[in-house]
């Protein structure tokens, strides 16, 4: 299991130098069932624009982990607040199951559009109430203190990203050109609750997507995929 690392020694252009650290902030952000904490990290001057990146929601989708060990180790862009959340499932991803430790699927448990589905045990239960679950609450009162114009959400391991219109969709063609990962439309699941539609439907504005990552991830992608985020969150600075 990768775990962030508070000292970093780093390399490449692109990264910093060892006695730099690039994290500006940490932030405990909430608490988990289990007590575990949610942890987010700040790269960039406050005041640019806001980008946030979770590596996981479940917790047995822990690929994203190795993208955000990358961009805790880069400097963010010059004008991007970058804030990086490792996992906002720290118990799923310990016990290395989908949902959290009331095995609740987080990604179906957002207050937007949300609908009672399945009980314990099922791959999509939505929890007993809108926003019931800790880490849900906790993401969602994070993201009203930080109001990220671009949110990215990590998932596996569909190998694909849904296509998106506008803009939105122009920063999602792009992270696909960058990182290889095709454009295919999502299916499969009941949509409901979901976390990205919700940071849309609550920040006018925000653009929020989803990379769902292959499988596996090699060291050499994952860092690919951290140069994505900062070349995404540039087009969104630049906008």
């Amino acid at each position: 299991m990768l775990v962030v690392l508070c000292s970093v020694s780093v390399f490449s252009a692109s990264r910093t130098t060892a006695a730099t650290d690039p994290i500006l902030e940490r932030r405990v952000i909430g608490t988990s069932l289990q007590g575990r904490p949610l942890e987010a990290y700040r790269l960039g001057a406050k005041g640019g624009v806001v980008v946030v990146v979770i590596g996981v929601i479940h917790g047995d989708e822990d690929a994203g982990l190795q993208i955000t060990n990358e961009l805790v180790k880069m400097s963010a862009p010059r004008g991007v607040e970058l804030w990086v959340v490792p996992t906002m499932n720290p118990d799923g991803t310990a016990l290395d199951q989908r949902g959290n430790a009331n095995l609740v699927d987080l990604n179906r448990n957002f207050p937007y559009a949300w609908a009672k589905m399945g009980k314990p045990g099922y791959w999509q239960f939505s929890g007993p109430k809108r926003a019931s679950e800790p880490e849900t609450k906790a993401i969602v009162r994070f993201m009203r203190q930080i109001k990220p114009e671009l949110g990215i959400w990590y998932h596996q391991d569909l190998n694909m990203i849904s296509p998106g219109k506008g803009f939105e969709g122009a920063l999602r063609t792009k992270y696909s050109q960058l990182t290889g990962i095709p454009i295919k439309r999502i299916t499969g699941g009941t949509y409901t609750g979901v976390a990205a539609t919700w940071q849309r439907s609550k920040f006018a504005g925000s653009g929020a997507f989803v990379v769902e990552l292959g499988s596996s991830l090699s060291n050499d992608s994952a860092l690919v995929h951290a140069q994505a985020v900062h070349i995404v969150a540039m087009m969104v600075r630049d906008r």
